[in-house]
């Protein structure tokens, strides 16, 4: 599943290539990439054909294009009208939005595929790729956020989300995240660490991979309460999971399945970098610099894993597992 350093990418990538180009038409190959479009595959192109994206516009793993029917004269930017509707994307286990020329032969797995107006140098299709179907686009509506703050990350933030994100609370990276309203709703959740940087509901986007990474580099135990967290141990592991996101940013994500590429085709290898996740039975990199010989471990968790230092992350008394 890709996290939020993936979708970010992806995001990034969409941006200069869709932004203010209009839908001209739309290809549903696969009618199961849209099942999340109630009303069938035929509303769905109807709603897209003639539709401007506006932006693209990412909160967590969430990522949506806001869709408007027409631009604003480059000379008055302040009349485009503002959207009311977007193209949501839910990638996945295996979804991939690839940018191709017309001439490009279609994918083994293509779903979908919109004919975007032309740009000079840029390729005229967004192609929907997903082996494993597990995602799909459909249109929803926008409405308003309950701070009155953007709805995401976006270019032209604007106070709108997509009705499926209005739930989840703002991600790490998010320009609008509030330290002290985390940490008061941290402190009262009555349950481990990384369950409560896992909830969607708290902070949005650090999944399985990224929690391990930043509680190794914030020196806290996965199962460490939370109700007995300081101010600065909660503001050392936010700030460690958003600097283990930027350097994910900066590698393109973390590939450990070949089906994640960003919108050109191109893998993560964030892999590479590392320390906690997936390097049980290894020595820890930290106090192997230190000159001491600590193992990484594994531990279930949450039909998952978790990954960490018996020495540098000690487990706590009273672990809320």
């Amino acid at each position: 599943m890709p996290e939020l350093p993936e979708v970010e990418v992806v995001r990034r990538g969409l941006v200069s290539w869709v932004r203010g180009r209009t839908i001209n038409a739309v290809d549903v190959l696969d009618p199961r990439s849209v099942r999340r479009h109630a009303l069938g595959p035929g509303d769905f192109a109807g709603n897209l054909e003639g539709a401007t994206v506006s932006d693209v516009v990412r909160r967590g793993k969430f990522l949506w294009m806001p869709l408007t029917d027409g631009l604003a004269a480059p000379e008055n930017p302040g009349t485009a009208p503002v959207p009311e509707v977007a193209l949501m994307a839910h990638l996945g286990m295996s979804g991939q939005l690839l940018m191709q020329d017309p001439d490009v032969p279609d994918e083994k797995h293509l779903k979908v595929r919109l004919r975007l107006s032309p740009r000079e140098g840029m390729p005229d299709q967004l192609r929907f790729v997903d082996q494993r179907i597990f995602g799909g686009l459909f249109v929803t509506a926008l409405v308003p956020t309950d701070d009155d703050g953007p709805g995401g990350l976006a270019e032209s933030p604007l106070p709108l989300i997509a009705a499926e994100a209005a739930h989840i609370a703002r991600d790490p990276l998010d320009p609008s995240f509030s330290f002290d309203l985390f940490y008061q709703r941290l402190r009262k959740r009555k349950t481990g660490l990384k369950r409560a940087l896992l909830d969607q509901g708290l902070v949005s986007g650090i999944g399985n991979i990224y929690a391990d990474e930043a509680l190794w580099r914030a020196r806290l135990h996965f199962a460490r309460p939370t109700d007995t967290l300081r101010r600065s141990e909660a503001r050392r592991v936010l700030d460690s999971a958003r600097e283990v996101m930027l350097d994910a940013l900066a590698a393109g994500g973390t590939s450990f399945d070949s089906l994640y590429v960003n919108v050109n085709g191109a893998s993560g290898y964030f892999n590479r970098s590392l320390n906690a996740y997936g390097r049980q039975g290894e020595p820890c990199k930290r106090c192997a610099a230190a000159g001491i010989n600590a193992i990484i471990r594994r531990d279930q968790f949450m039909n998952r894993s978790s990954h960490t230092c018996p020495v540098c992350q000690p487990r706590p008394r009273n672990g809320r597992w």
